[in-house]
């Protein structure tokens, strides 16, 4: 095994044991070997060097202590009995993607260290090893852990300045309707939001409410398609007692209760004609007229019509009213399906996945690697919806702190062979942080100021990705 010479403890007094200092700010570190006197090696090398070192001489010990201690470095040897480093490898990458694993082995092999970069290992190195080699992985590995620290720090941030009122998108799609809703929302008397199902009308619709300067007043749904029609018109217009078979008592319909508010209506497609024409006295008038009522009454509100239809070809088949649509024209919105912003779902992932560990008490970290791409090649046909129920299932299935494609079995297929990786370095993710900090901001100095770095570090980060600052998202 060509390991140093120290005396050696015997492997009983070694298997799973824990942390040898006490210091919680110190680097853990997890040795599996299964050469007693290579972890004797390890122990009095890094004595002094800051860290916790936690030793297993079996595998499968090793990967329980990974489920317990969750390390920031493990020192993996490549050739043990049983199960042998590169399975190891793979089963650490299976639950988590953050530790970083230096394969450690006696007989090099280019192919060897190939396997292992592209399984995730972070270094290959070779037996025998001198304190200052080994020193200097660990060092390595406190850097790294820090840089890591802080993308997951600028990632949560990155989060806060990508979202709008619930909305959350930094795709280009996404940020011209945030743009739209900040625009409108000061202004809008009338507003029509486009999306197919699951796209999330109701939260532009409250996005827009609660930018306007009726935010404290009411804000109501009505979704058309619920209800049968005389029903329908109740609801929305009121009634007076004796109107219908059943309507034993005065009723206050929805634009009258959100008075001096918004009422969203969903579908509002569904609506017969008799209702439209009630509606176009709303948006017209600010007048409406309940069932067994022969007088208007005033109803000063904000109406936005929401719909998944095309309404211009429901115009066309006389099912919708051309002078009600003109109405809701004016402020036009319309919310990109999830297959046409990809750049936002594994934002969405993330962030749904923080939402669900918090509910259900569990630990949920990252996205491996496999199911990343398995999340990207979906098409997502009930949009963030589906996407958000997806991440909410994956949560509670997930053994580990990384959701991996396994805990996404029934939820989405498997990306197709030769799919592209998704990209995972250091130096892709500060790129990928900067651009979309620039395209969000449009102001080199908000962006230095999020980044928390100072401008003449964001110049040289530019320079060195080759970002152009008036347009960060061109490659």
């Amino acid at each position: 095994m060509n390991s140093p010479d120290p005396p050696s403890p015997s492997a009983s007094e070694l298997v799973g044991e824990k942390p040898t200092a006490p210091d919680e700010h110190a680097l853990l570190v997890l040795a599996i070997d299964d050469d007693p006197g290579m972890l004797e090696f390890y122990r009095a090398a890094l004595a002094s060097a800051q860290v916790r070192l936690a030793t297993a001489v079996q595998a499968v010990e090793g990967l329980k202590l990974m489920g317990t201690l969750d390390p920031d470095l493990v020192l993996l040897d490549l050739s043990m009995p049983g199960m042998d480093g590169m399975e190891v490898l793979h089963r650490i990458r299976e639950q988590d993607m953050r530790t970083q694993v230096v394969m450690v082995t006696g007989h090099y092999s280019i192919e060897t260290a190939v396997e292992a970069i592209r399984e995730g290992a972070t270094d290959y190195v070779c037996k025998p090893l001198s304190v200052e080699k080994l020193r200097r992985l660990v060092e390595q590995a406190r850097e790294l852990a820090g840089q890591h620290a802080r993308a997951e720090a600028l990632e949560k941030e990155l989060i806060k300045v990508f979202a709008l009122e619930g909305l959350i998108g930094r795709s280009p799609r996404m940020l011209e309707v945030f743009e739209l809703i900040q625009r409108y929302a000061p202004h809008f008397r009338t507003a029509l939001v486009l999306g197919e199902t699951g796209t999330g009308k109701e939260l532009v619709a409250r996005a827009l409410h609660n930018l306007s300067p009726r935010k404290s007043r009411p804000f109501l749904v009505c979704n058309c398609a619920a209800l049968p029609e005389p029903l329908l018109e109740s609801q929305l217009f009121g009634h007076r007692r004796g109107a219908f078979t059943g309507a034993s008592e005065d009723q206050v319909g929805v634009f009258a209760a959100a008075h001096g508010g918004t009422v969203v209506l969903d579908e509002v497609g569904e609506l017969s004609p008799a209702a439209q024409s009630k509606l176009l006295r709303v948006v017209e008038y600010g007048e409406i007229q309940r069932l067994g009522s022969p007088r208007p009454e005033h109803a000063d509100v904000l109406v936005i019509a929401a719909t998944s239809h095309d309404l211009n070809q429901d115009v066309k088949l006389k099912k919708f009213r051309a002078d009600l649509l003109y109405r809701f024209n004016m402020v036009r919105i319309s919310i990109p399906p999830l297959r046409e912003r990809k750049d936002d779902v594994l934002l969405l992932c993330r962030h749904f996945l923080e939402r669900f560990s918090r509910q259900y008490g569990k630990d949920i970290r990252g996205i491996g690697r496999r199911a990343q791409s398995a999340l990207l090649a979906y098409p997502w046909p009930g949009n963030v919806r589906e996407l958000e129920n997806a991440m909410g299932r994956a949560c509670m299935l997930a053994k580990g702190k990384v959701v991996d494609l396994e805990d996404l079995a029934g939820i989405v297929e498997p990306p197709a062979v030769g799919a592209p990786e998704v990209p995972t370095t250091l130096r892709e993710l500060e790129k990928s942080a900067v651009q979309r900090t620039l395209a969000a901001t449009k102001n080199k100095v908000l962006a230095a100021r999020l980044l928390g770095i100072s401008r003449a570090t964001l110049y040289r980060l530019l320079d060195r990705h080759h970002v152009d600052p008036d347009k960060p998202e061109s490659k």
